[in-house]
């Protein structure tokens, strides 16, 4: 807690820091202020000892049990399964790809109807979600075949501009920060366990080198397949 309330303190002192001096205004609700940030510190609180008790374990040791096991198949189906199903749940891909089917109805580009821009949320989550999975695939032979994560990236990048030309400029925005909603809450850590935990059990992989990239993976793949949501549906 005392952790948790060292994190929180610069956010706090920057919003005084405005509030009085800038806006010089006082404090609105100080009592419901108060009583959310105590919320915040307990929530911060249980989230990272919950990461630490049981998310990165288990993901960590999932990854060791498979290497160990020496079955890469079941090894990638257990790394799409993992990408595609945090990312399904995360709320702030649910959050923004709602918004993202109302702002288009708005704008005529789809029909204002419930279904169809719940059709639309429920294709773009959907899209993000697999490449979140497709991107796990490729970290996961990243480190078995010992691959270069810089190549993936640059390549990859590459292929964001090349996309970025041809896409509806409508979904472009969205497309860009799909990459940012997909690695929050859920998924980072989970991601994350499974790329130590993997580099930690194979014979010659560094966890320090090889361990981290997914994330980055993870993020760039939703740029790609949303801007090729946009130009198939759009």
């Amino acid at each position: 807690m005392l952790d948790s309330i060292r994190d929180l303190t610069p956010i706090v002192l920057v919003i005084l820091f405005f509030q009085v001096l800038v806006i010089q205004q006082p404090l609105p609700n100080v009592g419901q202020v108060l009583a959310g940030l105590v919320l915040v510190v307990l929530g911060l609180t249980f989230f990272i000892h919950g990461l630490e008790q049981g998310l990165f374990p288990i993901g960590g040791s999932m990854a060791r049990a498979f290497a160990n096991k020496g079955s890469l198949g079941w090894l990638l189906i257990f790394a799409f399964s993992l990408g595609f199903g945090t990312t399904v749940a995360e709320p702030a891909l649910i959050a923004v790809a709602a918004e993202a089917a109302k702002i288009a109805a708005e704008g005529n580009m789809i029909e204002a109807t419930d279904a169809s821009m719940a059709s639309y949320a429920q294709g773009l989550r959907m899209t993000v979600a697999l490449s979140v999975g497709i991107a796990l695939v490729i970290g996961v032979l990243r480190i078995v075949r010992n691959w270069s994560l810089q190549w993936l990236i640059i390549g990859g990048y590459i292929l964001v501009m090349i996309m970025t030309f041809f896409a509806p400029i409508e979904i472009i925005g969205i497309a860009y920060d799909s990459g940012g909603v997909t690695t929050s809450t859920i998924t980072v850590p989970l991601v994350t366990a499974l790329g130590i935990g993997l580099a930690t059990s194979i014979k010659g992989r560094n966890p320090m080198i090889d361990g981290f990239g997914l994330i980055a993976l993870a993020s760039l793949t939703p740029i790609i397949f949303v801007l090729g949501y946009g130009m198939i549906m759009i």
